[in-house]
């Protein structure tokens, strides 16, 4: 009998394995006791408490649990990587693990993070990181480096095929933040969060912040503290699909299809709340609002309209006149191919006085980034709405998802006014020859709402096919409503079939 599989040495083998087991659990209770007995001190989460706080309670799997670089104690990855359920849906995640020699990046635990990657890509699940790390592993010189591009390529690979949402409740530094810039939604967690590729020591102490990361548009939520980032985590996994072949998110509805709207106190005030106005369209008020830091004079949100999530946007006629500016044609571009790359239905609320005239917006380049907008919303198969609600000038009207940009369906509330120029700009421009009289001022005004009315109507842009109807601000959300509930089977796919069918 061969030695190596006399009974004696086989029992010998599985004594050894179980003690090796057990002295690899003890490691890593230990380590993880360290961490977070270091995270308390910080006085944050540590990694596995982050991942427990950010799942539902008892669903968590680790992957990988004792991969290491070495054999050395405490020489196990500075991530913590598994899967679990948020509200019953599937979710992969990793989390940094500052107590874990900092976070510290390197081969290894990119190899863990790639791992997951794999797996989530075929299980079509989204992925859920959590940034804390002070970076990469000096020492380790080049593969680190690599490491940096490797998981840069699986977020990439990953992007618009899976949901990506990053939160950072700690240090996201260097090439961890261009990574985390690549997820498809940031949450950042309020006085707590620092997001920089420079470091502020080097490039000015206001830059880094959780505040100057939401300002400049790379966090989309702001939480006012930890527990609060990983609600805001999973309530963002629950209104985005597992992929981009799952279909719509449709939610429990229990407000009221043909609920009529009373918005004659709202629109009282031309600079009105646009927030106000998607809350009224919304089911039960539910609207989760995105980068409301950044170029506010674009609102982009989340929303339950008719019992199924759409993305929202909108003009802020509060806002500077809800023009489009250099940041706002961005944030449109970003959120409307975001939209687009899940198939979320999108709903553009128009009312606008037109473009950013200004010498910083030419600078930008502006006609590059509104360039880019179009082009968004020229390539987006989901479904898209546009209702124009108050003003829409010269270019505001055509970029905000016009029909001329693919709009499949195109309406106008009866108090919208569409002209190539403001009332105010067409009567100095072409009828200032008209005014005239003891009082010019009273006579500008005459003129203006004469503009308004024969070249301003959206009677004009409907009878040109431009706008599909003209309807009442009562019945805006019913018509919404009515409007998505048709187009929830489109396809720009052409149509398949064998042959015709012939005539008898």
């Amino acid at each position: 009998m061969d030695a190596s599989t006399h009974p004696t040495t086989e029992r010998s083998k599985k004594t050894i394995r179980t003690k090796t087991a057990e002295l690899l659990r003890s490691m890593l209770n230990t380590i993880d006791s360290a961490s977070a007995e270091s995270a308390k001190q910080r006085g944050t989460l540590s990694a596995r408490e982050r991942i427990c706080t950010l799942l539902d309670e008892g669903t968590f799997v680790e992957l990988g649990a004792y991969r290491s670089r070495r054999t050395e104690d405490e020489a196990f990855e500075g991530v913590i990587c598994g899967y679990g359920a948020i509200e019953g849906l599937l979710v992969f995640c990793f989390a940094q693990d500052f107590g874990r020699m900092k976070g510290a990046f390197d081969a290894v635990q990119s190899a863990k993070i790639e791992q997951l990657y794999t797996m989530a890509m075929k299980n079509g699940a989204p992925v859920i990181g959590i940034f804390d790390s002070a970076g990469a592993l000096v020492q380790d010189g080049v593969s680190a480096l690599a490491g940096y591009g490797r998981m840069m390529q699986c977020v990439s690979r990953a992007s618009g095929v899976i949901p990506q949402i990053a939160v950072i409740p700690g240090v996201c530094a260097g090439s961890a933040a261009a990574i985390a810039a690549m997820f498809d939604l940031a949450v950042t967690v309020k006085d707590k969060a620092q997001l920089y590729v420079n470091s502020p020591f080097l490039v000015g102490e206001e830059t880094g912040s959780a505040a100057f990361a939401a300002e400049t548009g790379l966090a989309a939520l702001v939480a006012e503290h930890e527990q609060a980032a990983y609600t805001a985590a999973r309530q963002l996994i629950c209104y985005l699909p597992q992929n981009n072949v799952e279909g719509t998110v449709d939610t429990c509805l229990t407000d009221d299809l043909n609920r009529r709207l009373d918005l004659e106190a709202l629109f009282a005030d031309p600079a009105y709340d646009m927030a106000k106005l998607v809350e009224a369209i919304a089911d039960n008020g539910d609207v989760l609002p995105l980068y409301t830091s950044f170029a506010p004079e674009m609102l982009t949100a989340l929303a339950s309209v008719g019992g199924r999530i759409i993305g929202v946007l909108a003009n802020c006629p509060a806002e500077r006149g809800g023009i489009i500016t250099v940041g706002a044609a961005r944030k449109a571009a970003k959120f409307v191919s975001f939209c687009d790359s899940f198939n979320i239905p999108l709903l553009s609320l128009v009312d606008s006085v037109g473009l950013d005239v200004s010498a910083d917006a030419e600078a930008a380049p502006y006609a590059c980034e509104l360039g880019r907008m179009a082009s968004a919303y020229i390539a987006a198969e989901c479904p898209k709405i546009s209702v124009v609600v108050g003003a829409a000038y010269g270019a505001g009207y055509t970029l905000m998802g016009s029909r001329s940009l693919g709009a499949d369906m195109a309406f106008a509330l009866e108090r919208a006014a569409i002209s190539v120029l403001p009332p105010e700009s067409a009567v100095a421009f072409l009828w200032n020859d008209r005014v005239a009289g003891t009082e010019p001022a009273e006579a500008r005004a005459e003129l203006e709402a004469e503009w308004r009315a024969m070249c301003a109507s959206p009677a004009d842009a409907a009878a040109q096919g431009e706008i599909d109807d003209i309807i009442s601000t009562a019945e805006l959300r019913q018509r919404i409503c009515a409007a998505f509930e048709m187009l929830a089977a489109k396809s720009e796919l052409p149509a398949v079939r064998r042959h015709a069918n012939l005539p008898l």
